[in-house]
């Protein structure tokens, strides 16, 4: 049965195709170079002299830096009060006019966002309600430092955007 099946799985002893003849392969790894010679003799070549290349530019310059000075250590209640410096505002200047309507759009808009989170206090607020609250709390708290600094523009596009963020909560309750 075990020479019946080498058999059947052989195939057929005669209808094999030739193998290829090494001659052929071995052409293939030796390439062969016809010789030429030439008929008339070279030129030497020509006499060049060698000069050594020129040096880049440098680019970039090296600086060196000053040491850095020492002073004496400042007392603790200066040194606090060199941190705390008051941060300068840049304002634009506005008339007596812009300044009024600008105080008084400012209350409104609080007034309306600090309305619309009294109506979502005690409620049971999902995440994104959570968020639109936190936020429209640190717009109103962010608009009444600007009103304490004296920045009414500041403080009455900080407003407007609490009340805008409240009215979308209240919308969402």
């Amino acid at each position: 049965m075990l020479c019946a099946g080498v058999v059947w799985t052989s195939g057929c002893f005669t209808g094999r195709a030739p193998a290829k003849p090494v001659i052929n392969s071995i052409g293939f790894a030796h390439p062969v170079i016809p010789h030429v010679t030439p008929e008339a003799p070279l030129e030497p070549p020509p006499a060049m002299e060698f000069a050594p290349p020129i040096a880049p530019p440098r680019l970039a310059t090296s600086h060196s830096v000053p040491a850095r000075p020492r002073s004496a250590s400042l007392p603790a209640a200066e040194q606090a009060a060199a941190e705390k410096s008051p941060e300068p505002t840049i304002a634009p200047e506005v008339t007596t006019e812009e300044m009024t309507t600008a105080k008084a759009e400012t209350q409104h808009s609080l007034g309306v966002a600090e309305k619309n989170l009294t109506l979502a206090r005690g409620r049971p607020l999902n995440a994104t309600q959570q968020d639109l609250s936190a936020k429209v709390r640190g717009f109103t708290e962010n608009a009444r430092e600007a009103m304490r600094s004296g920045d009414w523009m500041r403080a009455k596009s900080l407003a407007k955007k609490a009340e805008v963020l409240s009215e979308q909560l209240a919308a969402s309750l």
